[in-house]
């Protein structure tokens, strides 16, 4: 006996890539129906001819294979299938119009919400003039500031969690693109009357014995320090016994005579300024230094306008203790040497 296979699909039904769907002319025609159950109406809601809804319900009626209304002399009645349809098809129009908007959103640079990371021996110091800076020139921009350390940052851009790093470079990340915006010096921290106190030509290899406080693992900054203290000549052994969480903490620690640190110079005035029992020391030309930078995955989609926020806070932090796209070195004013003061080396 011959076997026939049969192909096709069950009456009714729509199979394969080449299968009708509903357009959108379609939908709005439907909602516009069900909404004012008038032809004419409806037509004149969505600006349409009578004639034309009407054919657009019509062709939506033989896509869906069902009949959505009920057409009598008098009035417009919705079928129980039309009133069910009626339901999803508001809400397809409602999506559609989200994605529109988004992508009008997406389109004006400088709008829409912007996930900024920022690491915490950054945050404090430099956020006043990311945000005078937005508030001030991008407005309609949704800033999010996400405090973390540089791992967890790195984590988050690359799953698509941030936007935008603001932190300490090099990172040597692949697929991340840094984009540079200043060089600030490092500064030495001590208590009150120690023998560096106020100098202005500190050699770098005074680091060799200093009892040296250093943040807990994982910030970049302790990382930094580290690398400094090695280029000075210091042993392997430089790791303190004591470290801290923040600078704030940090700070507090030296001005009880545990040992000195390194500071940013961004971060001198704010910390140091609100205790008397700390000074500062500042190193000979050149001076240990690190880079701070704004970082986005390499092929943002806003790529153009992250390059254009980074130039905008360029400009915005010149006011800053900082050097600029190759500005030169910013000094405290030229001083004789301090003289040595009797004190604990601490």
């Amino acid at each position: 006996m011959k076997h026939v296979k049969h192909s096709g699909s069950r009456p009714g039904t729509h199979t394969g890539p080449r299968a009708r769907q509903p357009s959108l002319s379609q939908l709005r025609a439907f909602v516009a129906v069900a909404e004012h159950l008038h032809f004419r109406d409806a037509a004149a809601a969505i600006g349409m001819s009578q004639p034309a809804l009407s054919g657009a319900v019509s062709a939506l009626e033989d896509v869906l294979g069902v009949q959505l209304v009920e057409r009598t002399t008098r009035k417009v009645l919705l079928s129980p299938a039309g009133e069910r349809l009626a339901v999803r098809a508001r809400a397809v129009l409602d999506a559609v119009g989200e994605l529109v908007e988004e992508a009008e959103a997406v389109r004006a640079p400088f709008t829409g919400v912007l996930r900024l990371g920022v690491i915490p021996t950054v945050a404090p110091y430099l956020l006043p003039t990311v945000l005078r800076l937005v508030h001030g020139r991008y407005p309609d921009l949704d800033l999010q500031v996400h405090e973390e350390q540089t791992s967890s940052l790195l984590d988050g851009l690359a799953a698509g969690r941030l936007d935008l790093l603001l932190l300490a470079v090099p990172l040597g990340q692949p697929g991340v693109t840094e984009l540079p915006l200043f060089d600030e010096d490092f500064v030495l921290v001590t208590p009150r009357g120690h023998d560096l106190a106020d100098r202005r030509d500190l050699p770098r290899d005074v680091l060799r014995e200093l009892p040296l406080l250093l943040l807990d693992e994982g910030h970049c900054l302790r990382d930094q320090a580290l690398d400094i203290c090695r280029e000075a000549g210091r042993g392997e052994g430089v790791a303190a016994t004591t470290t801290a969480a923040g600078l704030s903490t940090l700070v507090q620690l030296v001005a009880g005579g545990l040992g000195v640190t390194l500071l940013p110079r961004t971060a001198v005035t704010v910390e140091t300024g609100r205790d008397d029992q700390l000074e500062t020391g500042y190193f000979a030309d050149p001076a240990p230094s690190r880079r701070i930078a704004l970082a986005m995955r390499t092929g943002a989609a806003r790529g153009g306008e992250f390059e254009a926020f980074a130039g905008a806070l360029r400009d915005a932090v010149g006011s800053l203790p900082v050097r600029v796209a190759g500005a030169p070195p910013v000094r405290e004013p030229s001083a004789p040497p301090a003289p040595r003061r009797a004190g604990p080396a601490a």
